[in-house]
């Protein structure tokens, strides 16, 4: 099948999507409004961008209909925007991924995420914006730029773009260089539809051509 995405409609396209590029790491974002109200929200359109500077990028699509924005983005958006200009991201764990999930539900501007599932939120060291709380590990990031896709449109997406300037790892995670350990931290993705993925099941591969000569990943015994 070949497909000329042009004519697929933006809901199929969204749909292939999300069912292809799996798993996908899921940040959990917490924001605060000019008044200090803090927002939490979980995104899977996210991804690492660099160490140096160390940056994370969250993509904050439209509110239904195109017009107008999230909360999230609203908030974290650059303080020359009219936001903040902080926000935090946090790993969705087995431990918090009901809860996480549970921030989803649409909620009138200015509700907590956080009390709706019963989350605790803790005040950057560096930012406003809180963090999870039930999370091993959480970013505080500073907004360098919001690009902006397809302002206006259904689906359209908008590019948060965060240098970190502050991390909270728990101590059981890492060692002196910073290797975290992934069973410890048991950390969730997202796969299509309302699926999520556990990462138990890990394989440890050679980079490069070496992973030639590897015996088979998987199924492992």
């Amino acid at each position: 099948m070949e497909i000329d995405v042009a004519e697929l409609p933006v809901a199929l396209r969204y749909n292939l999507m999300i069912g292809s590029i799996v798993p996908r790491p899921i940040a959990v974002v917490g924001t605060c409004d000019a008044a200090g109200r803090p927002n939490l929200a979980p995104f899977s359109f996210f991804m690492g961008a660099g160490s140096e500077p160390m940056t994370l990028v969250v993509s904050v699509a439209n509110p239904p209909g195109g017009t107008g924005e999230k909360d999230t983005l609203r908030n974290a958006k650059p303080a020359a925007e009219g936001g903040t200009g902080e926000f935090t991201v946090s790993v969705a764990t087995e431990s918090n991924i009901l809860r996480v999930v549970a921030c989803a539900e649409p909620l009138a501007h200015g509700e907590s995420e956080f009390e709706l599932a019963g989350l605790t939120p803790v005040r950057g060291s560096a930012v406003r914006a809180p963090r999870l709380a039930e999370s091993p590990v959480s970013f505080e990031c500073r907004t360098l730029q919001v690009v902006r896709l397809a302002p206006g449109r259904v689906g359209g997406g908008n590019l948060l773009i965060g240098e970190v300037v502050r991390a909270h790892v728990d101590d059981a995670l890492v060692g002196e260089r910073m290797h975290v350990d992934q069973g410890a931290l048991a950390a969730v993705g997202r796969m299509g539809g309302p699926e999520y993925c556990a990462t138990r099941e890990r394989s440890v591969i050679p980079a490069g051509r070496a992973a030639l000569t590897h015996p088979e990943a998987w199924p492992r015994k």
